[in-house]
């Protein structure tokens, strides 16, 4: 059995245009320890949500760090303030955060961009989950620190086993991270398969055209 299972999701919103259809009868699974890219356009309908794109969007500017993640640790693990911040050291320390007692007591403006979606990362974690959402959670970083946080995100998953729905535009980052990839366009899916499939097989004319725009091409396979 899969770990997550969607079918037939369709997602509708009232506007004053008329009715806008966000995602129209789309259905994937995910397997446990698997990584499933979803690719496409803004507006196509790929957005979930749980590592986001930007730190500073989810991370309360006027709290300490500690506060933000024990408060999710205390409320679904029924523990003391005092393990409430022991295991946001450890989960700290576990996503490559230096002095993380330290951390505790600092604000979000305190930590580079990259530290910052180590936190929420570490955040993600805080409940041992089987599943991760990560929705764009490189893009507002340079390819250095980028690079750092996939090294991580695919560390993780050997380490605990966990299943990644990774969110993204970046067609080069999708084939570096995951195993299966979703292409969509105008909410629904139009190409879906094993990552090399999909990358130097294409059969929809949106997937070509995407991978042209990233200079990948068939001659790289």
């Amino acid at each position: 059995m899969s770990l997550l299972e969607i079918s037939h999701l369709t997602t509708k919103f009232e506007t004053q245009q008329g009715t806008v259809s966000a995602v129209r009868d789309v259905s994937y699974h995910l397997e446990e320890g698997e990584v499933l890219g979803i690719v496409g356009e803004s507006g196509s309908g790929k957005i979930v949500g749980m590592i986001f794109q930007d730190p500073m969007t989810f991370l309360n500017p006027i709290l300490k760090i500690g506060i933000q993640m024990t408060e999710g640790i205390r409320k679904h693990q029924n523990c003391s303030k005092k393990e409430a911040e022991a295991k946001a050291i450890e989960l700290m320390r576990q996503v490559g955060i230096p002095s993380p007692e330290k951390r505790l007591d600092q604000y979000p403006f305190e930590f580079s961009g990259g530290m910052r979606q180590r936190i929420i990362i570490a955040t993600a974690l805080a409940c041992d989950p089987k599943l991760i959402i990560a929705d764009e959670p490189t893009t507002a970083l340079d390819v250095t620190v980028q690079a750092q946080i996939l090294e991580l995100l695919e560390q993780l998953k050997e380490e605990m086993g966990l299943s990644i729905l990774f969110i993204s535009h970046d067609m080069r980052v999708v084939y570096q991270l995951c195993d299966r990839v979703m292409i969509m366009k105008d909410g629904t899916i139009v190409e879906s398969g094993d990552v090399d499939t999909v990358y130097f097989s294409p059969q929809h004319e949106y997937t070509k055209e995407l991978l042209e725009a990233a200079g990948i091409g068939e001659d790289e396979a």
